[in-house]
């Protein structure tokens, strides 16, 4: 009388079970379409970008290499159309030629010299005032430097002929102090650097505080040390925009031997108009510093931008 009843009961649970496995494999079939869906589109995401990134690459190196290829040809091959993209048969001789001849061996000295002054000046100047505009508590500290920042907004031009007058008036005409004293101190530089100095921890005040440590001893042991990302970043803007100076230089020296090598490039193509080959290898020798240095401290450039990126 009870057996039909108990194989019906037993037979329920193994239909339940097969159920509940099979909604299981298809939940998990599922998952799996959906990561496999969204692999697929992230691959498509990075092969796009990096499609636009190479297309941009192009658009940037193309005339860089360009200026290379006229570099190892002859004048009459560059006036040649359509223009030879690959030479054949190159001459290294345009390099020794505006080395020599135009004197770009000097004109690159006396661009360090003055590059180098600059940016010492930049980023002492720098580190003090933001130091200041950071740490010390002082009257109207915002307001003032809401003024100092207001700096950055005047372009060059504007103080051009004021700055040569007072050159002038100081009896610099003509030296390495006309070259390098007007840019000796930066608002962008103090900006950039109070931001990373804004990042550090408070923390790091208080204890040297309670360590018996002063304004100096804090600066140039902690401040510092944990900003270098930031002072780095500056000193490679400072070097690029000093190096790449042509007006100021062209306005305020007369001197051939103060000349740089911006302006040392235009005596060469004035000189070499027959040979545009040796202009093109100037401007190679007169960008390569330049080129090695953002390669050697791309990484310090990006970390010092995005340094103090949260805080200000």
């Amino acid at each position: 009388m009870n057996a039909e009843p108990t194989s019906a009961s037993s037979e329920e649970p193994a239909t339940g079970e097969t159920a509940l496995s099979e909604t299981a494999s298809t939940g998990t079939s599922t998952v799996r379409s959906r990561r496999r869906r969204n692999r697929t589109v992230a691959r498509l995401r990075l092969a796009a970008r990096y499609l636009v990134l190479t297309a941009l690459a192009v658009v940037i190196f193309f005339p860089i290499y360009i200026t290379v290829v006229n570099s190892l040809l002859q004048p009459e091959q560059i006036a040649a159309r359509p223009p030879t993209l690959f030479p054949t048969d190159p001459d290294w001789s345009s390099y020794s030629t505006a080395w020599s001849q135009g004197h770009l061996g000097r004109y690159l000295m006396n661009s360090f010299v003055v590059t180098v002054l600059i940016v010492a000046g930049q980023v002492v100047t720098s580190v003090l005032a933001a130091y200041a505009f950071a740490f010390l508590d002082f009257p109207f500290r915002r307001t003032l430097f809401v003024f100092f920042l207001a700096t950055m907004m005047i372009p060059f031009e504007v103080t051009f002929f004021t700055n040569q007058a007072t050159i002038v008036s100081l009896g610099w005409y003509d030296s390495y102090l006309a070259l390098t004293v007007p840019f000796l101190a930066t608002g962008f530089g103090a900006f950039l650097i109070r931001q990373s100095f804004l990042a550090l921890p408070p923390q790091l005040r208080d204890a040297a505080e309670l360590d018996g440590a002063g304004h100096w001893r804090f600066l140039t042991r902690v401040a510092v040390p944990l900003a270098r990302p930031g002072i780095a970043a500056l000193a490679l803007f400072s070097f690029f925009g000093a190096f790449n100076q042509y007006l100021w230089p062209l306005i305020v020296t007369r001197d051939e031997r103060l000349r740089t090598v911006q302006i040392g490039l235009k005596y060469l193509r004035g000189s070499q108009i027959d040979q545009i080959n040796v202009t093109f290898a100037g401007t190679i020798l007169a960008a390569l510093p330049l080129f090695v240095l953002l390669i050697v401290f791309q990484k310090q450039l990006v970390r010092g931008l995005t340094a103090g990126a949260v805080k200000g």
